[in-house]
């Protein structure tokens, strides 16, 4: 495939609701070839972790994976059949969302094929292509797995939100066995003490189950849960230890090596630590048990990696950020007893993603800041990036699309996206990661999970606060970071039009909003629309039938944006439980039927896909005659299915 940027084709499939894109490396080539021998073994560490993500997300998942390739692999009947054809989707949905479970929404798959034709399908394989267990008949696998399948009263969500229902019970992830909300919260807060100043982050790798009334945990880690899938993590770890850029990356990848062995989430602060400070080394990675957004709760942690490399040159945005950062806290809205008096240790980078595996794939962050220990964030810092690469492939996907055209308002409007929104929109990026999630400080004796279901929904809102205040700021002007005064507005008319109309794609008729991210930014949007409605600070206007966003007055807006962040970082620092429930409940989750319906008509009309993802490049190693390692190369020209198919074949380790 020819991989000239004339060339280079993003877009590789589309179904459903997703398109599936390419991103390009870009600078890989320009790598020594050892920093290109580490990518490579950090890049087999990522992807031979992948079935772990399945698993959590719902203990059939994997089987009934494992199930459909056969299916789809050794259908021997009409390929162009309709049924057929919606069983490819149902698969490719399977494995985008890594289970049965809908990647954003939560909620499970309803197939487009009946219970008959899957059944003759399944019975129509040998039983050698089929994931039986031990004595397992094809009719017994069928008995229990079709349900799951085809009942939608059976696990029907993978993480529930909804307020006053036990969020355990009626989530599907595999987080928890048996137990109830109130067992889980009292067994970890027994587990807690108010005097203790560096607490970890407890439970975060492990399953939680009842057996004969008594709870325990089964922890991830090499000779225990997941063991076969982190052996072969730790093998490949090992592999890069080989050649790590430095001393002090290898201590990073030492430290996950012992984790993994040992489970102790200690040793996982140790690791932490270590990784936020090696701000060196060119080559970068996450591996691990990072997020909690899959657990109701917001304590168990989803499987994920991303393998990177600095991007020199667009570093200097984030690093003129990281170097200010004490100037931000000082000058920010909140209440002076919430902010840091020291802010230490925040880096900031864009990077090239090279590698995407787990939670991070094929749907992923543009932005992250780890670690997520509170702890850690205030006595050492954290460690922000921006992934340009993934950036620019949103971007190049969209261009000529016809959104802009559809959604906003007037032309005054699209000049200022269209001049200045891929500038802003990175730059809120870079200051939601770099400073956002840093910012800000719990008072002494608050727990980091007092506020529970809500606790993800306002940390993002905490985060994405932080850059709408800032980015009009004149100090964003004098560092360089936006071209005028006025390029602010366009981050400003995106970010209203995305949080009270155009995100609502993403939903089904007839349900509620339960993603933390969405509903972080219905939150601010409509909360700043109602705020801001006696001075007319923004509105939604009806043209020819249609709604949009109209902004009067960009300078109040953001004064409204500074109000909500003080109260905010507020309920985050006492761990206001009620305002945070009070605050998401009333804002952030429900949607209006007849806006929501019609921007969904309008949305159609385009033929667009409101969810993307991406395809991984594939490295392959070069070399001579006595086996030594001369180059590796990489290639963009695997397809989705072919790549779902041989990362099933070549990574399943559970």
């Amino acid at each position: 495939m020819k991989t000239s940027e004339d060339n280079f084709s993003y877009s590789v499939d589309k179904f459903a609701d997703l398109q599936i894109l390419r991103y390009r490396v870009h600078g890989f080539d320009s790598l020594t070839l050892k920093q290109k021998e580490l990518i490579y073994y950090l890049s087999e560490a990522a992807l031979h972790g992948r079935d772990i993500l399945f698993d959590q997300n719902g203990k059939y998942n994997l089987k009934i994976r494992r199930m459909l390739e056969a299916v789809y692999s050794g259908y021997e009947g009409d390929r162009n059949d309709t049924e057929f054809q919606a069983l490819e989707v149902y698969l490719k949905r399977v494995w985008f969302s890594s289970g049965i479970h809908h990647h954003y929404s939560t909620d499970k798959f309803i197939p487009g094929f009946t219970v008959d034709f899957l059944r003759n399908a399944v019975m129509g394989l040998d039983k050698s292509q089929l994931p039986l267990s031990e004595g397992e008949t094809v009719a017994g696998l069928c008995n229990e797995l079709f349900p799951v399948i085809f009942d939608p009263q059976i696990m029907p969500k993978r993480v529930n939100q909804a307020d006053g229902e036990d969020l355990l019970l009626t989530s599907a992830s595999n987080y928890y066995v048996g137990v109830t909300q109130q067992e889980a919260e009292d067994f970890y807060s027994a587990m807690k003490s108010p005097e203790d100043e560096t607490p970890v982050m407890y439970g975060m790798n492990s399953r939680l189950e009842k057996k004969d009334g008594e709870i325990t945990e089964v922890v991830w880690k090499l000779d225990g849960e997941y063991g076969k899938a982190i052996g072969k993590i730790v093998y490949w770890l090992e592999k890069a230890l080989e050649v790590a850029e430095n001393d002090h990356q290898k201590e990073v990848i030492r430290l996950l090596i012992e984790f993994y062995r040992t489970g102790d989430l200690k040793i996982f602060d140790d690791y932490s630590i270590c990784w936020l400070k090696d701000t060196e080394s060119r080559i970068d990675f996450v591996n691990g048990f990072i997020e909690s957004y899959g657990d109701p709760l917001g304590m168990k942690a989803s499987w994920e990696s991303i393998v990177n490399f600095k991007d020199l040159e667009a570093t200097h945005r984030t690093e003129v950020l990281s170097g200010n950062a004490q100037w931000f806290e000082d000058n920010s809205p909140v209440s002076p007893q919430f902010k840091k008096a020291e802010v230490k240790g925040v880096s900031a980078k864009v990077i090239t993603a090279a590698i995407l595996a787990g939670d991070l794939y094929p749907a992923s962050a543009i932005g992250i800041n780890l670690p997520n220990s509170n702890w850690i964030r205030s006595v050492h810092g954290s460690k922000s990036v921006t992934i340009g690469n993934l950036t620019d492939a949103y971007n190049k996907a969209a261009k000529g699309n016809g959104f802009r055209d559809e959604f906003v308002y007037g032309e005054y409007e699209k000049q200022l996206l269209d001049k200045y929104a891929d500038i802003t929109g990175d730059l809120h990026t870079d200051l939601h990661e770099c400073l956002g999630h840093g910012s800000g400080k719990l008072l002494p004796g608050v727990d980091p999970d007092a506020l529970k279901a809500y606790g993800a929904t306002i940390e993002e809102a905490r985060a994405d606060l932080f850059g709408l205040y800032y980015i009009p700021d004149e100090k964003m002007v004098e560092l360089g970071l936006t071209p005028d005064s006025e390029a602010y507005k366009a981050e400003y008319y995106s970010y209203m039009m995305n949080g009270l109309l155009t995100q609502l794609v993403r939903i089904e008729p007839g349900c509620c909003i339960e993603e933390s991210h969405m509903r972080n930014r219905q939150l601010i949007a409509a909360w700043a629309l109602e705020h801001g409605a006696a001075d007319g600070v923004a509105e939604l206007v009806k043209r020819n039938g249609k709604t949009y966003v109209v902004i009067n007055d960009y300078e109040k807006l953001r004064s409204l944006f500074g109000r909500l962040l003080a109260e905010i970082q507020r309920i985050k620092s006492e761990g206001d439980y009620e305002a945070a429930r009070e605050l998401v409940e009333k804002y952030a989750v429900k949607v209006n039927p007849a806006l929501h319906a019609e921007i969904l008509e309008r949305y159609k009309a385009l033929n667009l896909a409101p969810y993307k993802g991406f395809v991984n490049p594939v490295y392959s190693v070069v070399t001579d005659n006595d086996n030594n390692i001369t180059d590796i190369k990489i290639d963009y020209s695997e397809g989705y299915t072919e790549q779902m198919l041989r990362y099933s074949r070549d990574y399943s380790n559970l």
